[in-house]
């Protein structure tokens, strides 16, 4: 009988923790959000200002960076140049050739003297050999993994960064889609190299984004990094306005829920979107489909048959008929996995970052995104966007209505926990 008793016991307390890490913000976006202005209306970035927290600052320089091929060879450029400090968090951190070369630069630059703090999720770090991570603790690198696994934080296992952050001596910020990792390698040339962008960011928003590394190291060891080395005097390196926000289900925000919805609201011409991982709430469709009654133009792009979680395709698939049905476009990209997040609204706004268009993105992972309110940078994107579109094939309404019964059955089972995927 006492075995029973303690056996319940046992099974009730893992199905409450289980619950605990489905568990969503309180704060919790419930209407949807109407049209009373668009992008260039000066009201627009006010709000946006406010709602977000960080305010938009002038004097930016964003320049995107494709694939692995310029993006990492930038990021190890700023870091072997490093005076100062570096600041680095990423959740993909795994071993092979590009991950010892961070390791190897970052440790150099802490040998040589200069403060190195770098913290990688848990749960994203599996994959990474212990070495790696001793090789860089010797050299003096601080390294602090996210959330690992211990008794006491097993309602948050399921609560992980995804941010991808990088800052150099306080003045060179990097952000986008871009994990540690081999696949990344490469110029997107085949299934085992992905296509995503980062960009690199310099001007008075870097001081954001070192704000937002704080964030999770505050979080982690309970240090401010602070002063001249992190927080130096910030001039002018361009003529872009932006700013980087965060989320985190920590502070009951949704500010990339938001971000979002308030973004479609005011599209009155154009919605371009890449995502490596589509799953859209109920407001977020209505949204869109309130933005096509406008006769917004709304153009998707999205992984096609290479992508690293079915049950996110199916789970994606399921929502899209009444997207489709409505005008919208949906083109799966088909070299190889597209990773990449990318937003941009009327070719005024872009917004780019870690942040996917998910509930999970929404709802449970700590999140970091940039937007930049410039019309040339814009314009840019766009071009990008429609080099993406060319190696792609267009998901039609009839091809949904079409799909396999086995599909539509797994979109069935996977529904109850699509916020997880």
């Amino acid at each position: 009988m006492i075995w029973i008793i303690v056996s319940t016991v046992l099974i009730t307390a893992l199905v409450v923790v289980i619950a605990m890490n489905f568990a969503t913000p309180k704060k919790e976006l419930e209407r949807r959000i109407e049209h009373h202005y668009t992008i260039s209306d000066p009201q627009f970035r006010r709000e946006m200002s406010v709602l977000m927290g960080p305010t938009v600052l002038p004097g930016n320089k964003v320049t995107a960076l494709n694939n692995g091929v310029e993006i990492f060879p930038s990021m190890l450029e700023a870091i072997h140049g490093a005076r100062v400090s570096i600041t680095f968090e990423t959740y993909i951190y795994w071993s092979g050739e590009i991950g010892r070369k961070f390791s190897e630069a970052l440790s150099e630059r802490a040998q040589a003297g200069i403060p190195v703090h770098v913290t990688i999720d848990w749960v994203g770090s599996l994959k990474m050999d212990q070495e790696l991570l001793d090789n860089m603790q010797d050299a003096g690198v601080q390294v602090e993994r996210y959330r690992p696994l211990h008794w006491y934080n097993l309602n948050r296992m399921n609560n992980r960064t995804h941010r991808k952050l990088l800052v150099v001596d306080g003045r060179i910020g990097f952000t986008g889609g871009v994990g540690i990792a081999d696949l990344w390698e490469g110029d997107a040339q085949d299934p085992q190299h992905w296509r995503d962008m980062h960009f690199r960011i310099e001007g008075p928003a870097v001081a954001q984004i070192q704000a937002a590394f704080n964030d999770n190291w505050i979080k982690t060891t309970g240090e401010v990094l602070n002063g001249p080395d992190y927080f130096p005097p910030l001039q002018p390196a361009g003529d872009m306005a932006a700013h980087m926000f965060i989320a985190s289900p920590a502070g009951g925000s949704e500010s990339m829920h938001l971000m979002y919805l308030m973004a479609i609201a005011a599209a009155e011409q154009s919605i371009d979107l890449a995502a490596s991982y589509f799953v859209p709430d109920p407001l977020i469709i209505h949204s869109l489909m309130a933005a096509r009654k406008r006769g917004v133009r709304i153009r998707v792009l999205l992984p096609g048959p290479h992508i690293d979680s079915e049950t996110v395709r199916l789970s994606s698939k399921a929502t899209w008929g009444p997207l489709l049905r409505d005008g919208v476009e949906i083109h799966e990209y088909q070299p190889t996995m597209m990773h990449t997040k990318l937003l941009i609204i009327d070719q005024e706004l872009v917004s780019v970052g870690s942040t996917n268009f998910d509930i999970r993105s929404f709802q449970l992972n700590d999140e970091a995104s940039l937007n930049i309110y410039d019309h040339e940078f814009a314009m840019q994107m766009t071009a990008v966007f429609e080099k993406d579109l060319k190696p792609t094939k267009r998901y039609t309404y009839d091809l949904w209505q079409n799909r396999p019964w086995q599909d539509k059955l797994a979109e069935r089972v996977l529904l109850p926990i699509k916020s997880q995927l």
